[in-house]
This record gives C-alpha cells, sequence and structure tokens, in this order.
C-alpha cells in the first residue's frame, strides 16, 4: 500500500532533522502533533539541498542540485518521487499549496553557493530571503493551515525570524565558512581582518530582527506557538554567547550550545507557555 511508503517518507525526514539539528528536532517535537511531520518535510528538503553545496565537494556540485531542483518539481507536478525525502516535501507542499516561488527563491540562494561570490548589500539581502525568510515563509503555510489572511499578517514576522536565524548561523559558521568553503556572506566585511566592530554592528541588526520576530511568534496559532518560541530561545541562547566573545575568538572557534543546555532552554520555554509568559 502507498501508505506505508508514504510514512517511510516522513520517517526518512524526521531522521534527517534528528541527524542533523538537535535544536530544530526539539522544536518540532513541541509542535503540535499533526504539524511535525510537514516542518520535518520542509526541513529535510532544505537539508538535502544544503548539503549539495556545502559538503558533496568531490562530486559536480552544479549538475547535482541542478538534477535536485528538476527532480524536485517533477516530485510536486506528479504528486510522488522515489526520492522519499522529495516525496514527504511534494505532499506538504501540494497539501498545503505552498507557493513555487518560495521553492526557486530558495534553491536561487543554493545556486549562489556554487560560486564564490563578493557580497553587495542587495546580494547579501537576497542571498538571505532565498535561504531562510522563505523557508520560515514555508513553515507558516502550515501553521496557518490555509488561512491566507493570517499568514499575510504573520509573514513579515516569520521573514525576520528566518533572517536572525541565518544571521546568527553566519556568525556561528564564520570560522569553516571563511576558512574550509572561501564564503563570506557580510558585505564590506574583511574576514581576515574581522574586528569587534564590524562583529557588533552585524549583531545590532540581529538584535533588531529578533525582536521584530518575538511580537509575531506571540500572534502565532497554539499549536504551533511553544515549538517556534523554542527554537526562537535556542538561537537567543546561542546568539548571547556568541555577544561576549571577540571578533578573533569566533573566527578561530565554532560556538556550541552543549544539549545539556538545550534541554534546560526546553523546559523552562515548556514551562513559560503554559504560564503564557513568553
Amino acid at each position: 500500500m502507498k501508505t506505508i511508503y508514504d510514512q517511510l517518507a516522513a520517517d526518512c525526514s524526521k531522521m534527517t532533522t534528528q541527524r542533523y539539528s538537535t535544536s530544530f528536532a526539539f522544536g518540532i517535537y513541541f509542535l503540535n502533533k499533526d504539524l511535525r511531520s510537514p516542518i520535518y518535510a520542509i526541513y529535510g528538503f532544505v537539508r538535502l539541498a544544503d548539503e549539495i553545496v556545502d559538503t558533496f565537494h568531490n562530486f559536480d556540485k552544479p549538475y547535482l542540485l541542478r538534477k535536485f531542483k528538476e527532480d524536485t518539481f517533477e516530485a510536486i507536478e506528479q504528486g510522488i518521487s522515489l526520492n522519499p525525502m522529495l516525496h514527504a516535501f511534494q505532499h506538504v507542499v501540494n497539501y498545503y499549496k505552498i507557493d513555487h516561488k518560495l521553492i526557486n527563491q530558495f534553491l536561487k540562494s543554493m545556486e549562489m553557493d556554487l560560486e564564490k561570490q563578493e557580497y553587495t548589500t542587495a546580494l547579501y539581502e537576497e542571498y538571505i530571503l532565498g535561504s531562510a525568510e522563505v523557508v520560515g515563509l514555508m513553515c507558516l503555510k502550515v501553521f496557518t493551515k490555509g488561512d491566507d489572511k493570517e499568514y499575510d499578517r504573520l509573514k513579515p514576522y516569520a521573514m525576520k525570524l528566518g533572517a536572525a536565524f541565518q544571521k546568527i548561523n553566519f556568525l556561528r559558521d564564520v570560522k569553516a565558512d571563511h576558512q574550509e568553503l572561501s564564503r563570506n556572506y557580510f558585505p564590506n566585511v574583511n574576514l581576515a581582518a574581522f574586528c569587534d566592530r564590524q562583529k557588533h554592528e552585524i549583531e545590532k541588526e540581529i538584535k533588531g530582527d529578533l525582536e521584530v520576530a518575538l511580537q509575531g511568534i506571540k500572534m502565532l496559532p497554539v499549536e504551533s506557538r511553544n515549538g517556534v518560541y523554542l527554537a526562537y530561545v535556542y538561537y537567543q541562547k546561542l546568539f548571547n554567547k556568541i555577544q561576549r566573545l571577540s571578533a578573533e575568538r569566533i573566527m578561530v572557534e565554532r560556538i556550541r550550545i552543549p544539549n545539556r543546555i538545550k534541554i534546560g532552554l526546553m523546559l523552562d520555554s515548556m514551562i513559560r507557555h503554559k504560564l503564557n509568559v513568553i
């Protein structure tokens, strides 16, 4: 029966999320049960594309990404794929009527990672739009369950949350991006001479994004609010840790939050949610 394959596809997306990101896996667990599989599927799709451009170094990345894009839209059109991850994703896209423009924008940002870029402010904003903001919008389509009015109301906040997460990732991964992948996403910043003043400017931008995003989280439907808030709390904790360190330090060390701390944050956010003090 096809239902067995559907479940297998969903399980593959869930396993991928758990293997690659304990923080997002924790957050998804605190969504309502009916929302978990769709968000796992979105994460699995995003993760696959990211792996192509970030880790498949001994393979033809442009071909793989081009084939991935073709397979994605074929799966959406046909309503099925022999790639379990794409099968799970196409179901979410078709069921929740996710705009194909969001998918194209995401894949465009992945394509930008195939070549060395000199990021202007415009390119930086375009990359963040595709790599993070539209992913937030895909998730928002799931959270709002077809309520277009609610989706439009929460859209700016979801985009700010995605942008904040991505910019924090940039700071967390700046060492690997610069030294291993020869990437620098920050416009007008020379990472070879990265200084505290430049770091503080980036942090100021992130603070503004997080403040706006939190307003939107408080307006989310109760079924999704706790899970999204947990992800927000984790990233806020990571950001606080990054802020305490010098630019020199983050250029030599990838900053992490231990799992035991994540569990503590999970319990704290759960209590705050129950007391309605988010």
